[in-house]
């Protein structure tokens, strides 16, 4: 029998991390990373630490096969959602992201996954015609319109979208200074609820097994594919973020779409 991929899952609590659990659960050796435990994993397989500590996190990356650094704040989870304090994003966005890559590749890990937003690139949903992509109530919806890929120009309109693109820079410097794969998946519209709402979901939802497909294709993807940047949108009618390159490179094929 062929062994398992072992994966260290950071932020695994989080409702990204929850939507994925099932899917890896079943294809990986689990373990994880978080400061206040996961249940659903042997103890034993559990790491308690915060990721801001560098020496404290080390032991989580031994014989680690592959990362998925799921951890930050600002994300869908905050209570205060994208608009959470400077000091907390830098200790999880900024420093975080930093200590896991410094650690997986002192561990000898092949690849980081890094969850990044759709936070990069907000900035053009305050103009046409994606203004009213993502309205609840559009004043019209275009015939066609530009998608916006994953090597566009970057819009955030917050800290929390700057900070996930201090993380894919940080990949591309680790993708091309070391042996290690680092990829990044721009996670959308995923939220506590596997359905999409009226507004932005019908532009830019990701549905549950959308996302679990695509992270997969993300951790068994060839070693060959050192550092690239994939949009983790379903398929929905009003798509701006344009998920064809996942499709290209991966093989993704979404099966769901909001209409």
């Amino acid at each position: 029998m062929e062994n398992k991929i072992k994966l260290l899952v950071t932020g695994l609590n989080g409702v990204v991390g929850q939507a994925l659990f099932p899917a890896l659960e079943s294809r990986y050796e689990i373990s994880a990373l978080s400061r206040s435990g996961v249940e659903g994993i042997p103890p034993e397989k559990v790491f308690r630490a915060d990721i801001a500590d560098i020496g404290a996190i080390r032991p989580a990356f031994a014989g680690i096969d592959v990362v998925l650094n799921l951890a930050a704040d600002g994300g869908i989870g905050s209570p205060v959602g994208q608009s959470a304090p400077w000091d907390s994003m830098l200790n999880n966005n900024i420093i975080g992201t930093y200590n896991v890559l410094q650690c997986a590749l002192d561990a000898g890990v092949a690849r980081v996954i890094l969850a990044s937003s759709g936070a990069t690139v907000n900035g053009y949903e305050l103009e046409e015609p994606y203004k009213q992509l993502v309205a609840e109530e559009p004043e019209y919806i275009p015939d066609k319109w530009d998608l916006i890929d994953e090597f566009a120009e970057p819009k955030p309109i917050n800290l929390y979208g700057v900070t996930k693109l201090f993380g894919e820079d940080l990949a591309r410097f680790y993708a091309l200074t070391t042996n290690m794969s680092v990829l990044n998946l721009r996670v959308s519209d995923c939220t506590s609820e596997d359905r999409p709402r009226p507004g932005r979901s019908m532009a830019n939802w990701s549905s549950y097994r959308d996302l679990q497909q695509l992270t997969i294709k993300c951790i068994e993807a060839p070693s060959e594919l050192k550092f690239d940047i994939f949009w983790a949108t379903s398929d929905n009618a009003r798509i701006y973020r344009d998920n064809s390159h996942a499709k290209d490179i991966l093989g993704y094929i979404p099966e769901d779409g909001a209409q």
